[in-house]
């Protein structure tokens, strides 16, 4: 494989007893959208600071193409960094905006100008908000003048800190699939920081997963989601049910908070959790169409647009079912329901 174009080697960061990022090992491969996601307090935003060059790591090692770059000031790195308030000149127009990196580095007007066309039509802005002052833009309009500068600059590697927090749903779904796009037509890399699993899912080749200043899991979305390395990163990666249970050893695992035995694939005696995604559940008529059947009741239904999803009470436990509407429950809502999913469906992890 080719040598990636940053290396973080026990990357540390500590704040008097704190440790806010704690011995962090990663490869960051050329060309890729590398999303870091965590809960608030996980150390992401620590840790992009120190890419970026704002913060100095404690201990450990950060190297861009083999040079060590711990000390290197920002301006000095062939990086740049789009915060979350975008940090525009509020008294500057768009052209003017996206043209400062290029002023700073004494190209002629006409030639700046060119360039800012070209990147406004990147990010998609209308030719005549060259002129428009950038204070007079919706939110949405700012975070394409904010990704044009960053552009301007010409990085080796865009770095991103939470950029679509403060976007309502539809814009934040619209740029999600634009900055998608514009990482392919740049072929830049980009490393993205949220706490928006959403965001990540979309736009990313790899997620890293954080938690408590280190990094939990990293790999592909569908890595991430499928095969999660623990109860954390299983919860944190969208909703799921977690049902206790004891393995016996005997091709079968022992329900702790449900009264049932569910199907195996043997091996020696361990507890934890099977882990089962809703949208790997269903209905059933008869409990020989899954391997696993439980009997419940339904308790509540909600409507995720294309998608619906239930809850089933099984004794004190509550199940989430999620189905297309071409699948949804077509039963009488007063009577037993019966739900089940397929042995490879689910996921044993241990505690």
């Amino acid at each position: 494989m080719a040598e990636p174009i940053l290396r973080l080697a026990g990357v540390t960061k500590t704040f008097g007893p704190l440790h806010a990022v704690n011995a962090i090992d990663l490869d960051v491969r050329e060309g890729e959208f590398l999303t870091v996601v965590g809960p608030s307090g996980s150390g992401k935003t620590t840790l992009l600071r120190m890419l970026a060059g704002l913060e100095t790591p404690t201990a450990g090692e950060i190297s861009l193409r083999g040079r060590r770059i711990n000390e290197l000031p920002p301006n000095r790195r062939p990086t740049c960094l789009v915060f979350q308030s975008l940090a525009l000149f509020p008294h500057r127009t768009v052209g003017q905006n996206i043209e400062f990196p290029l002023k700073m580095k004494g190209i002629e007007p006409l030639a700046r100008r060119r360039r800012a066309e070209a990147l406004m039509t990147m990010v998609r802005l209308p030719p005549d908000y060259y002129a428009k002052n950038v204070q007079k833009c919706s939110g949405g309009e700012r975070q394409r003048v904010a990704l044009a500068r960053a552009l301007a600059y010409d990085p080796e590697i865009l770095f991103f800190d939470e950029p679509l927090s403060a976007i309502d749903y539809k814009l934040r779904k619209t740029l999600e699939k634009e900055l998608k796009d514009l990482h392919k037509e740049t072929g830049k890399t980009f490393v993205y920081i949220t706490h928006s699993l959403e965001e990540a899912m979309v736009m990313s080749d790899r997620i890293g997963v954080m938690r408590a200043g280190k990094l939990v899991q990293v790999g592909t979305p569908e890595d991430i989601y499928a095969r999660p390395k623990d109860l954390f990163v299983s919860a944190f990666m969208g909703e799921v049910n977690l049902i206790p249970v004891r393995r016996n050893g005997n091709g079968t695992w022992e329900g702790l908070d449900l009264p049932a035995h569910f199907r195996a694939e043997g091996g020696a005696a361990a507890q934890g959790h099977l882990v089962v995604r809703p949208e790997q559940m269903r209905f059933l008529r008869d409990p020989a169409e899954a391997d696993n059947a439980l009997e419940g009741r339904l308790y509540n239904e909600y409507s995720l647009g294309s998608r619906l999803q239930y809850q089933i009470r099984v004794g004190k436990k509550v199940l989430i079912v999620e189905r297309s509407r071409r699948d949804a429950f077509a039963g009488d809502p007063s009577l037993p329901v019966l739900v089940g999913w397929d042995a490879r469906d689910q996921l044993f992890l241990e505690e």
